[in-house]
């Protein structure tokens, strides 16, 4: 059997869900798929799992990268895929957690031939006017364009990158990709207003927990990738005393809430992971036994 998938959006509780089940098992071990949780000095910004919060359990690609090396989906995917041949080598069970859509994808289903980000293009592109990177992927690729979700900035972005630097529709990389066949997973849900609550205490916790001064302490040169940390701007704007504490917590709460609707709208293309519904009686210990009962009813 290949790795376990435990994935849903920001706030959810996956990580503790995570451990309990490798807990339950006896012999597993987490990878992250999360995009930021990877660098070292962002602990809390990230909500990166503390030793206590591991409880023991082997955890890998957290907090394993200096802030200015950069980490895409495709290099992510495969440090993640010589972690999990290891820990399947040793006998053990690799349990891949985090909600970074493309991430888990490239993890679960392979790793897409489009062409890699390039930084100095992509900062290029995201300078532009949207409404203009709008125009020039219709330019380029109308049908590819009338596929994308004009409205999410991110999306436009990556698609014109992929036509520009592919020299090739977008079409032709998705017709080209074979996606493999990936181990069994599941969703963790919760009711939004639920997670809304959950996701502004968080943000409080982590202001309560010092990520302004982990930001304030930061290099001043960042990798691309570690400068879209989520939040990483806002409190950038605090420190310059454009807004106050009890903003920079409303904006952060924010931030995250659309953050974990984006998410939700990914996991909501990925059936393979089955849903198992959160509530706010139900523990990790339940949440890891329902999980293992769906995964030996699945196997």
């Amino acid at each position: 059997m290949g790795p376990l998938f435990i994935l849903g959006p920001t706030g959810c509780g996956k990580s503790a869900v995570a451990v309990e089940v490798a807990r339950q098992l006896g012999n597993a071990e987490i990878v992250s798929a999360d995009a930021y949780q990877v660098y070292r000095a962002l602990p809390v910004l990230t909500a990166a799992p503390t030793a206590q919060e591991m409880q023991g359990v082997p955890h890998h690609l957290i907090g394993t990268l200096d802030v200015r090396e950069n980490n895409d989906a495709a290099t992510h995917a495969r440090r993640a895929q010589a972690c999990i041949a290891s820990i399947i080598a040793r006998g053990a069970l690799p349990i891949v957690t985090g909600g970074s859509g493309l991430y888990v994808k490239f993890i679960s289903h392979g790793i897409s031939p489009a062409p890699p980000s390039d930084p100095a293009l992509r900062a290029e592109l995201e300078a532009l006017p949207p409404e203009e990177a709008v125009r020039r992927l219709q330019k380029a690729d109308p049908e590819g364009a009338a596929a994308t979700n004009l409205q999410n900035p991110r999306y436009v972005v990556r698609n014109l990158e992929i036509v520009l630097l592919g020299g090739k529709p977008l079409s032709y990389w998705r017709n080209n990709w074979q996606p493999q066949a990936c181990g069994p997973g599941f969703c963790l849900t919760r009711d939004v207003s639920e997670l809304d609550t959950r996701i502004a205490r968080r943000a409080e916790r982590m202001l309560a927990d010092g990520a302004i001064d982990e930001v304030a302490s930061l290099p001043d040169q960042l990798s691309p990738t570690a400068e879209k940390t989520l939040g990483l701007s806002l409190i950038r704007e605090h420190l310059a005393g454009n807004m106050n504490r009890r903003e920079l917590a409303s904006a952060l709460a924010l931030a995250t809430r659309q953050y974990a609707k984006r998410q939700r709208t990914w996991l909501r293309r990925e059936p393979w992971a089955a849903p198992i519904p959160c509530t706010t009686r139900a523990a990790e210990q339940i949440l890891a036994s329902d999980a293992l009962k769906l995964l030996f009813g699945h196997l």
